[in-house]
């Protein structure tokens, strides 16, 4: 059952995913080549608990930990540890939030240092795809459109398009109906109304759309090897216009902008 949410209510996942927005925008400034994986973890899970909140994914079905974080092939949901972050790696990480009862998800694949012109190019046309569902996400329009106008600019470059994976409902539990897949068939699907908040999060390999599990039970591996790049945005669908980007990475951008200047 989809719940619509009043304006009181999408302010509330504002909120919290405007927190989720500075904790990646914390895992930004320390974000480098020697730093191990747990470390991005430990600050997010403290910056979170200094804004009398809670991370979301911990305890999640029995995740351990504050992040998702997955690393060059690793497509979504590895898990932080001793990994130490090498140059030319790419890393996404997906953060969760609750405050005030409700929830806000986001998730941002940085560079770590040079990266491939080829690994920039997908994390580019990610990123852009993103953009290209939300400007589907508008009151009459359907969840297919969303997944068409992702799939549509990814295969353009060749890329694979995750399917097991899917973008959701956000409320006062972090995953709702519907889902949200990132493929799709235009005019397909359950019709876009004022009220529902989404999660949109392409998942776009640079080769082939196939993902297998890791051991952990938890990692989510692109089945080729190659690497893969996430970001994730939770939005809510408007009466008039343009959906309402509730997370942002504005902050996220601004500070490796800053690091950028600083090198």
């Amino acid at each position: 059952m989809i719940k619509y949410k009043s304006t009181e209510e999408i302010e509330l996942v504002r909120y919290s995913s405007l927190l989720v927005a500075k904790t990646l925008a914390e895992v930004a400034r320390i974000i480098r080549p020697g730093i191990t994986t747990l470390e991005l973890d430990k600050t997010a899970e403290a910056f979170i608990r200094s804004h009398d909140a809670e991370p979301a994914f911990k305890g999640y079905r029995g995740f351990p930990f504050t992040l998702c974080v997955s690393v060059n092939a690793e497509v979504v949901h590895g898990m932080p540890g001793k990994y130490v972050l090498q140059e030319g790696d790419v890393v996404s990480v997906d953060c969760g939030v609750k405050k005030n009862d409700f929830y806000g998800d986001s998730a941002y694949t940085f560079a770590v240092g040079a990266i491939k012109p080829e690994v920039r190019q997908l994390l580019d046309v990610t990123k852009a795809s993103l953009y290209k569902g939300i400007e589907m996400a508008e009151a009459g329009m359907r969840i297919g459109d969303i997944g068409a106008a992702v799939q549509e600019h990814a295969e353009k470059f060749g890329y694979g398009v995750v399917r097991e994976l899917v973008g959701h409902g956000v409320g006062k539990s972090l995953h709702e109906d519907p889902e949200v897949p990132n493929y799709g068939k235009k005019g397909s699907g359950p019709k876009l109304q004022e009220g529902l908040v989404i999660a949109i999060e392409p998942m776009i390999n640079l080769g082939k759309k196939n993902v297998r599990q890791g051991k952990d039970g938890w990692t989510i591996f692109a089945a080729d090897g190659l690497p893969s790049a996430h970001f994730e945005h939770t939005i809510a669908v408007s009466k008039h216009g343009k959906a309402d980007i509730l997370t942002s990475f504005k902050e996220i951008e601004a500070v490796l902008k800053e690091q950028e200047i600083i090198n």
